[in-house]
């Protein structure tokens, strides 16, 4: 079923700017409110802590970062794209008093004010930085894999290395805390169908065996062995720690701005220079999927914006059309595809994540056996603590 805006069939959310467009699981109550409304709601009224809430968690979760890291060179990691959510945790732990190592991923799609941010943000926060530069041809090629596979979430290829490479480092530096940018207020909301598991390696290898041409050599992963034991034995499972704080998004861009000398990309994300080009093209031409209206949905349902300020965004090409063709032909180039190849992978249709392999069997077989051994392990812990 294909939609558009002046089709009888098509329905927007009353209260939030989210659409029946290219999305299958969205659902309306009587009142025309979408089901991603009540799902923000949820999620917000059992986390998100502010007022004096908030602060007793938030200094009982540094008490114990700081206990832990005593000793030792540094007691969190912090994930830094230079982007809005990740500078100002790492303006916040600066404050807090806390002691990150921060990590990059240097995928060879930084845009210059990136890595101009990014600058700016450790030398005047006085943070180290490991920056793990990701071989570009083993990454090109993974790209080009996702890209013939025509799955959705092209994204997977530089957030599952990111994420591999803090688990390792966490490990290495004996580092108890990853602290993450993901935070509700500004991001809950996003469509099941439009992203996919991020950790999920033995569908990434599946794509690159059925589509890509090089032998993974460096490329930093984690499969599902390893993704038990840095979360389950190791507890390095990312903490959330803006939902323990007020954050409303047009003052913490005021406040990073200010304080760390801050330009904004102008779209969330648009920091990578192929993310943009993703996000404004890739996704609304190939999946007809505007991102913009989780974003400015989610923004909606936590007060910061109004419907009506959203639908005027929304008003807006995603692309200015000469920043359009300078930003296609970069990437076309980078990535060595011709005009005609990359047309040609535009016109095939959508498949799903799930027409590759997946660790999800083995993800069901993992809880079945923590269900099994709950009462004995319950026994242990006791006994041994």
């Amino acid at each position: 079923m294909v939609l558009e805006e002046n089709d009888p069939r098509y329905r927007q959310c009353s209260v939030t700017v989210m659409d029946n467009i290219a999305d299958p699981d969205i659902s309306f109550d009587a009142h025309g409110i979408c089901n991603y409304y009540y799902e923000y709601k949820k999620a917000e009224g059992e986390g998100v802590f502010t007022g004096a809430t908030g602060e007793a968690k938030l200094n009982a979760l540094v008490s114990a970062i700081k206990a832990k890291g005593r000793g030792k060179p540094y007691d969190c990691l912090i994930g830094l794209s230079g982007g809005v959510d990740s500078t100002y945790v790492a303006y916040l732990v600066h404050k807090l008093g806390l002691r990150p190592l921060a990590v990059h991923l240097d995928n060879g799609w930084n845009s210059e004010l990136a890595v101009q941010n990014i600058h700016n943000i450790i030398s005047r926060l006085n943070i180290d930085l490991f920056t793990l530069v990701i071989d570009w041809e083993e990454f090109r090629d993974i790209q080009l894999a996702y890209l013939r596979a025509s799955v959705v979430d092209i994204e997977v290829v530089s957030d599952h290395a990111i994420f591999a490479t803090m688990y390792k480092l966490a490990k290495e530096k004996d580092i108890s805390y990853i602290i993450s940018g993901t935070n509700i207020v500004t991001e809950f909301i996003m469509p099941p169908g439009w992203l996919y598991k991020k950790m999920d390696f033995a569908n990434l290898k599946d794509i690159h065996k059925q589509f890509g041409r090089r032998k993974l050599k460096t490329y930093p992963f984690v499969d599902f062995k390893k993704h038990v034991y840095y979360s389950a034995f190791l507890r390095l499972s990312p903490v959330s720690i803006l939902n323990y704080v007020p954050y409303n998004k047009a003052e913490v861009k005021r406040v990073i701005t200010a304080e760390l000398g801050w330009r904004d990309y102008g779209g969330k994300h648009y920091e990578s220079l192929f993310t943009k080009f993703y996000q404004a093209y890739i996704l609304p031409v190939k999946f007809r999927i505007d991102k913009r209206k989780a974003h400015l949905s989610t923004l909606i349902c936590a007060g910061q914006m109004t419907r009506e300020q959203a639908i005027e965004e929304l008003s807006k090409p995603l692309y200015d059309p000469v920043e359009l063709n300078s930003d296609k032909a970069y990437v076309l180039k980078k990535l060595g595809l011709s005009e005609s190849e990359f047309e040609a992978i535009m016109q095939k249709p959508p498949r799903g994540h799930q027409e590759f392999r997946s660790d999800t069997i083995l993800k069901q077989r993992y809880m079945k056996f923590l269900q099994r051994t709950q009462k004995v392990r319950h026994v242990l812990k006791k006994t041994i603590g």
